[in-house]
């Protein structure tokens, strides 16, 4: 568990950058499986995912514990963690991989996003895509399912570590997802991450531009050659970036 906060500026700054970027800033640092394997964006969204882990837990349904009245129960633990995830962050499911069954549908991901979440993750199933993917707020999931959850997953915990497609998530964690997918930064990593990416954003802006005027990358990406850095310098001047 981590007592960290996200800060507002490290938040902007990260809604800056790309899951490439924070990829590459991660394995510098010897990390080289923090990307949610196994999950697509239900829909594009114009900004980029950024927000802490709220986990929920799902294991293998067993029938004598789980009958369609289950959901009776005020303190069934998927529909109390729609009603506990905390504003600004992000609903991290770990499904176990499997997508045969929804997690949630539109009615659940519609409230979560009323109730001010950052985005959601799962690597099981949702349905009612449609609806999911018109909510402004950005959601992950391993593919379409029109099955209830209750036929494979039982919702058992709350807000523990968990895993989230071949990635462990600790609540806490930061979750940035573009339209490649999903990264998860660990969150005492998360502060000089976003300040690094943010330098690597720009780098790559003055590459791209050097490369669609006909440059080569060798040297100039990564920059080896000083002469690419020097140009850089004074591009950053010119641009003001």
């Amino acid at each position: 568990m981590t007592e960290y906060t996200l800060s507002e500026s490290t938040c902007a700054t990260l809604k800056k950058v790309s899951t490439a970027s924070v990829a590459t800033a991660l394995y510098k640092r010897g990390l080289r499986n923090q990307f949610i394997q196994g999950v697509r964006a239900v829909a594009p969204k114009s900004e980029i995912m950024v927000g802490q882990a709220f986990t929920l837990r799902y294991i293998p349904a067993r029938e004598d514990r789980n009958p369609i009245t289950v959901f009776r129960d005020r303190d069934h633990p998927q529909r109390v963690a729609i009603e506990t995830c905390p504003a600004g962050h992000v609903l991290v499911m770990d499904a176990r991989g499997d997508a045969r069954a929804a997690t949630a549908g539109s009615i659940l991901i519609t409230r979560l996003a009323m109730r001010g979440a950052a985005g959601v993750v799962s690597d099981g199933g949702f349905r009612d895509m449609a609806g999911i993917g018109a909510l402004d707020m950005p959601s992950y999931c391993a593919g379409p399912s029109a099955p209830t959850n209750l036929t494979l997953h039982e919702a058992l915990d709350i807000n523990i570590p968990v895993a989230c497609g071949g990635v462990a998530v600790f609540p806490g964690d930061v979750l940035l997802g573009d339209g490649d997918g999903v990264m998860v930064i660990p969150a005492h990593l998360a502060e000089e991450i976003a300040k690094e990416c943010a330098e690597m954003e720009v780098y790559e802006e003055f590459v791209l531009e050097q490369v669609e005027a006909g440059a080569g990358v060798i040297g100039l990406y990564p920059p080896t050659d000083e002469q690419n850095l020097a140009t850089f310098a004074e591009w950053r001047k010119k641009t003001g970036r």
